[in-house]
């Protein structure tokens, strides 16, 4: 059972208190509590199950420009009274930064809005376990599927509160489920593996356990007979599970901290056209149900839907209280960093595109570290779908694809495929030229 609201504030407001008392000028607190509960099954069979509660309290105490943080697990009175102690001698000896204190008070959320993240259900172990098993039943029918790399289904509940110490003091629970398949086909000596998962805020949206199964073993089985394909240029298909990677690097590359820093590729180019004219990027914390949404940001922030980039234009940042005082612009409440970010839709049918190529690379999977958000320089190992004549003909792995982003950027088309199963979601993206390592 999560500890309440009330419960969880009043402790809150004790330690702002006891922090003022000892002389802290501002406090800031967060405390938590979560309960997570997992089952993992491997060829039909339980592998492992756990389940977890976690009561967390992180505490910043400020004196003037002087700031330091603790946190605890531990809520025994006396263990927290000390705790406060600490971080206030701690504090004092802490050297000054200008820009440190929390947020302008017109800034804080003063209406917290419901936006529906909490699922009151509890799933039994032996629904969870029946899941697991249909799920894998459906996978195994495939006769290809020779072996299972693991199933699992999760269910994790929050209930938190964020305090300060001018007047903010607000929380909400969360809920989220998932669940994950992952299969190993095997053809003639030769063995593929690829995966499906379906997660969402409330369990009866999940996806059927039937329908995790059966995508990932056809996935699995789409890889078999890969082969390596000659080096050149080629267009480029990033299918939309892998898209939102680009999109990751690019919000990696647009923190406020980056741009504090002077560490982005990007650091030049607020303001400018960087994408091409159909591409919008937005930021939305306040979409109902959404996998990342939130009703404040971390310091109790207002939220707000914006657009990163609009028609191709690079026009906002992603600013918390600290980098914002740093580059002088306006706090948009993203400590904490993203919410639900997306590319939004485009016009072009993936059908359509794929139609049109005589010779191009559908890419399913990325394997190691992408993009480098300080020089834009991007190669990954990737494995997909050869593209000839306007057909998918054979399965492709072992190669290596590699550009610029600032390139990347200019020659992407999103397409018409966008669906919301993460926080981060993007639909597949068609660019026109990449440099493809292979044989």
């Amino acid at each position: 059972m999560l500890k309440s609201k009330d419960n969880l504030a009043d402790l809150a407001q004790k330690c702002i208190s006891k922090s003022k008392e000892l002389g802290a000028t501002d406090v800031e607190v967060g405390l938590s509590n979560n309960i997570s509960e997992s089952i993992n099954f491997r060829n039909k069979k339980l592998e492992h199950s756990d389940r977890s509660e976690v009561l967390s309290l992180g505490l910043t105490t400020y004196i003037g420009k002087k700031k330091s943080n603790v946190s605890t697990s531990n809520f025994n009175e006396k263990n927290l009274n000390q705790l406060i102690e600490r971080c206030i001698e701690c504090t004092k000896i802490s050297p000054e930064d200008e820009y440190a204190g929390l947020p302008d008070k017109n800034e804080l959320e003063n209406k917290v809005q419901d936006l529906n993240l909490y699922d009151e259900k509890d799933l039994s172990n032996d629904f969870k376990k029946n899941y697991l098993k249909e799920m894998e039943n459906e996978m195994f029918s495939f006769p290809e599927i020779k072996n299972s790399n693991g199933s699992s289904f999760s269910e994790n509940k929050s209930n938190f509160i964020f305090a300060n110490s001018i007047g903010f003091c607000e929380g909400y629970s969360t809920s989220s489920y998932s669940v994950f398949c992952e299969a190993l086909a095997e053809k003639n000596g030769q063995m593929e593996r690829d995966y499906e998962m379906s997660v969402n805020r409330f369990s009866d949206n999940l996806s059927k356990a039937k329908e995790v199964g059966k995508l990932a073993a056809e996935k699995a089985c789409k890889r078999l007979g890969a082969k390596k394909i000659d080096s050149g240029k080629l267009p480029v298909i990033f299918d939309k599970r892998v898209a939102k990677s680009l999109l990751s690097t690019f919000a990696s590359a647009v923190t406020g901290s980056s741009f504090a820093r002077g560490i982005s590729f990007l650091k030049e180019s607020l303001g400018r056209e960087i994408f091409s004219k159909e591409i919008n990027i937005i930021d939305d914390p306040l979409i109902k149900r959404g996998l990342g949404s939130q009703c404040f940001d971390s310091e109790g922030v207002k939220n707000q839907k914006i657009n990163l980039v609009k028609n191709g234009k690079f026009i906002n940042l992603l600013l918390d209280t600290y980098n914002s005082k740093i580059l002088k612009m306006k706090n948009n409440g993203r400590c904490g960093g993203l919410t639900n970010l997306y590319i939004e839709n485009g016009n072009t049918d993936l059908k359509k595109i794929i139609s049109e190529q005589k010779k191009a690379f559908f890419v399913l999977e990325l394997i190691g570290r992408a993009g480098d958000v300080t020089n834009g320089n991007y190669s990954v190992g990737a494995s997909g779908l050869m593209i000839e004549n306007g057909e998918i003909t054979y399965p492709v792995n072992e190669v290596t694809i590699a550009s610029n982003l600032n390139d990347m950027f200019k020659m992407t088309l999103p397409l018409n495929d966008l669906d919301f199963k993460t926080s981060i979601n993007s639909p597949s993206l068609f660019i026109e030229q990449m440099t493809i390592a292979g044989k």
